[in-house]
């Protein structure tokens, strides 16, 4: 009988390679630990050496293959190493998850024009970069998926987030660019808008706004299903995104966001 707490995965990404940037914490760690339950073998591109070796060990230990790389997903290099080593060690790439990202919460008065490029490079430049070197290794095996993490505030604007806005405004269309010049190499792009969700980028913000963490938190979850978003409901997203159920599926943006940009 299966043990009621670990099911057993259903397999639906069995044979699959998956790239995720931004895999050692948030919303990139709990796609990463249900990818792997759900079949594939994981590459995790962070530059948190420490919290993404714990992750992709952890992954070992529970039966799955992961590795962990140390790098920027916003420098050349460090993309085209990651992508070379997954092809080098698994054989192929299935999907790319772009999900790293930052956040700068302030005005374009505010914004240094340093911050304001680093945000552009984390949350754009990245997707450009890893996209680039990921196409022609997928196109070998006859497809793929690239999923890439906007914003609610990608669609809508939002106060005091200039440059995250706009970086996720970009992203949108890049994704939708992606999708046109690449369908006919039988890879889909698609991208995730999550809403507010409980992940440290999230508490950070309340930190560089200089407020109290359980106000932002509570501010954060006043929407129509009246909590903040976990960061297994965006993994469960793109599982979805991810698998044969959205095979007619790409170009599009699915809202997740517990109702926060409805009206």
């Amino acid at each position: 009988m299966a043990n009621s707490k670990h099911p057993a995965p259903q397999g639906i990404l069995k044979g699959k390679v998956a790239l995720i940037t931004g895999g050692a914490s948030g919303i990139g760690q709990a796609t990463a630990v249900l990818f792997s339950k759900e079949g594939a073998s994981l590459v995790l591109l962070d530059l948190n050496k420490a919290h993404g070796e714990s992750v992709a060990a952890t992954i070992r230990e529970n039966g799955g293959k992961a590795l962990f790389i140390g790098g920027d997903a916003s420098r050349t290099k460090d993309c085209e190493r990651a992508v070379a080593k997954t092809q080098r060690e698994f054989g192929r790439l299935d999907i790319l998850y772009n999900c790293a990202g930052i956040i700068r919460r302030a005005s374009v008065v505010e914004t240094t024009e340093v911050e304001w490029d680093r945000v552009m490079a984390v949350n754009v430049k990245s997707i450009f970069l890893l996209s680039k070197f990921a196409i022609p290794i997928m196109t070998q095996s006859g497809g793929g998926v690239i999923i890439n993490i906007s914003s609610g505030w990608g669609l809508v604007g939002g106060k005091k987030a200039a440059a995250y806005c706009a970086s996720k405004g970009a992203v949108i269309q890049l994704t939708k660019a992606l999708a046109l010049d690449h369908a006919e190499q039988g890879i889909r792009v698609n991208c995730i808008c999550p809403g507010d969700t409980d992940t440290p980028m999230l508490r950070s913000e309340a930190a560089q706004l200089g407020e109290p963490i359980s106000s932002f938190l509570k501010e954060g979850a006043e929407r129509p299903l009246r909590r903040l978003g976990r960061p297994e409901d965006i993994a469960q997203a793109a599982l979805f995104l991810a698998s044969e159920a959205a095979s007619f599926i790409t170009g599009t943006s699915l809202v997740v966001d517990g109702g926060g940009t409805a009206g």
